[in-house]
């Protein structure tokens, strides 16, 4: 018995009309997709199925939490997730998914095995930056976060002064070396003084 195989959906034997399923998405589902991020979750997952002629509409209403690690201070926190997913299903000669709404599967594919589509759906739900509100981050770590800052950014403005001032220094000679081209000096003669005006 595969680590899946429970997400193996009998897309052939369906009869048409509308069809309900349910899952749950817990942290065997993510250690088993060998995801880092996700270090527990509580996944409900409602799948409906409407089954009319050839094709096959799924959509995954995937509702609970996901915990990850905060950014700021690594510890634990939860994450709520409540999103939906929807692809249409049809039975073809090979297997396509160059299309973000449908998908065409082999007619020798008697199951549809969505637990890819679940695992995508709920990684997307975790936002590029997750942090803890403020004030429930791990306060220990908090504090080191910010000496270290303040640290940092003490040195990296003292480095930012130092570049600025030598780049003034070097303009400054550059001003004063350089003689103009006597070709520039000859068309500034052309433009007329304000006094001229």
């Amino acid at each position: 018995m595969g680590k899946f195989t429970e997400y193996q959906l009998p897309l052939q034997s369906l009869p048409e009309g509308e069809h309900r399923f349910t899952y749950h998405l817990g942290k065997q589902f993510f250690d088993n997709m060998e995801s880092a991020d996700v270090r527990d979750a509580n996944i409900d997952v409602e799948l409906v199925v409407v089954h009319k002629g050839d094709v096959y509409d799924l959509t995954m209403h995937l509702t609970g939490t996901l915990t990850v690690l905060c950014d700021r201070c690594l510890d634990d926190m939860e994450l709520p997730v409540d999103t939906v997913y929807h692809i249409m299903v049809k039975y073809g000669d090979t297997y396509r998914d160059d299309s973000d709404d449908i998908l065409e599967i082999p007619r020798s594919d008697a199951y549809l095995n969505i637990a890819y589509m679940l695992f995508d759906t709920a990684s997307l739900a975790i936002p590029i930056k997750h942090v803890h509100p403020m004030g429930k981050c791990n306060r220990q770590m908090s504090a080191a976060l910010r000496r270290h800052s303040a640290h940092s950014a003490t040195d990296e403005d003292a480095e930012l002064e130092q570049l600025v001032d030598e780049m003034d220094n070097m303009d400054a000679e550059a001003d004063s070396n350089s003689a103009t081209d006597p070709r520039w000096d000859a068309l500034k003669g052309l433009i007329p003084d304000d006094d001229e005006k």
